[in-house]
């Protein structure tokens, strides 16, 4: 249950039996032979499955984060990281004052922190918030099944592809991770990774795929039950 499928009053409605809301924080950014949407996408399958099951309602997802190092890919749109600070205390601040006081936010990119800080610091200005952070790509679930596999997850290889993110073919030979100097500019990170993925298997067998959302959703299923 989406903001788009409901108007004003109906989540009106839905404050009377429950205060709670998942929030999708993402980016639009290069992955490889994957959607540069592949950080939204993938949240917000999880979010809307576990919707689906728990009846909590779910906001429109931030589809912007921060990602300056990826700036040389075309497609790439960055935030700062004070400007995303900035609009999750501003989204924050306005459930907050529609009745919304338990928020469960499911982040899909590793840029994004400045948001986890700045909910954080609002949570301690506003009385009886209460809020919850998930990262799903490093999460204990996703640990145990890449170690079971013999898989290891990275930036926009086999972790990342699942159908509904894949937008071309993906290449049938892993990829030997790049020798990375350090701290990068843009320019260098393209140079570096080349077609954008950090390396390893480009992609996994789908029954891997939905061991792998299944344990997420479990993940955040329990998440909602305890705020």
């Amino acid at each position: 249950m989406r903001f788009d499928e409901l108007n004003w009053m109906d989540v009106e409605e839905y404050l009377r039996h429950d205060d709670r809301l998942i929030l999708v924080i993402g980016a639009t950014e290069q992955h490889g032979y994957l959607s540069l949407l592949t950080d939204v996408k993938i949240p917000l399958a999880l979010a809307d499955a576990a919707s689906q099951q728990s009846g909590v309602l779910v906001a429109p997802p931030l589809n912007f984060g921060v990602s300056p190092y990826f700036l040389a890919y075309p497609g790439t749109l960055s935030l700062r990281a004070a400007t995303l600070a900035a609009v999750v205390e501003d989204i924050t601040r306005s459930l907050y004052a529609a009745g919304f006081r338990r928020l469960l936010v499911l982040n899909g990119h590793g840029g994004n922190q400045a948001a986890d800080a700045a909910l954080t610091e609002t949570m301690n200005s506003l009385p009886g918030l209460r809020a919850n952070w998930y990262e799903w790509w490093n999460s204990h679930s996703v640990e145990a099944i890449a170690v079971k596999y013999e898989l290891k997850p990275n930036h926009a290889n086999w972790v990342e592809a699942f159908p509904f993110t894949r937008v071309a073919d993906l290449p049938a030979e892993p990829k030997i991770p790049p020798f990375v100097p350090g701290l990068m500019d843009a320019k260098t990170t393209r140079q570096i990774y080349g077609d954008g993925v950090f390396g390893g298997a480009y992609q996994a067998d789908e029954n891997v795929m939905n061991e792998i959302f299944a344990a997420c959703l479990a993940d955040v299923l329990k998440m909602l039950e305890d705020l």
